[in-house]
């Protein structure tokens, strides 16, 4: 599903700089950073200058649903309409929320920081607004696993690729 949502996206993107596509979609749900990575090795842009704007697009929600969420979701579960909408969506994260009820920060930056499905800083985010863990220590905690995800990613997209072909 990340790969043909990414391809959506990079089709829809066609004609912008390269940097503003793998800026954009790092900021997507779901495909965040992992996506954004993917991205910018397939447009063939370099190393840090990809890690640059995925790690930027994936941060700059971060914030927002941090501090915002709550009080969002508590307004929209007041309307008939997106009620159902935000209790499965609370339902759906706060079933993944164990590890990061127990182990608090670190168990956020392991969420954050292991590319799993369904894992990654959005969802990092609600969960930690959802299990009221203050902005303070959830911020850090959340860049942290970002740039664990991001070294991860690194190796995947680009590490893996460039080994393969140095034994072509």
């Amino acid at each position: 599903m990340t790969e043909s949502t990414l391809q959506w996206f990079m089709n829809l993107l066609s004609g912008m700089p390269n940097q503003l596509i793998v800026f954009i979609v790092s900021m997507v749900p779901i495909v965040e950073l992992r996506g954004g990575l993917i991205a910018a090795a397939l447009l063939k842009m370099p190393l840090w200058e990809g890690v640059f704007f995925c790690l930027l697009g994936n941060m700059v929600p971060v914030p927002f649903i941090l501090w915002f969420i709550t009080p969002i979701f508590t307004w929209l579960k007041k309307t008939k309409l997106f009620r159902p909408l935000v209790e499965k969506l609370e339902a759906k994260s706060m079933g993944k929320s164990e590890k990061i009820q127990k182990y608090q920060f670190w168990g956020l930056v392991l969420f954050v920081g292991i590319p799993l499905p369904g894992t990654g800083a959005w969802t990092g985010s609600l969960i930690a607004s959802l299990l009221d863990i203050k902005p303070k220590k959830a911020l850090p905690a959340v860049y942290i696993g970002l740039l664990l995800a991001t070294t991860i990613m690194c190796i995947i997209t680009y590490g893996i690729p460039a080994l393969v072909r140095s034994f072509s």
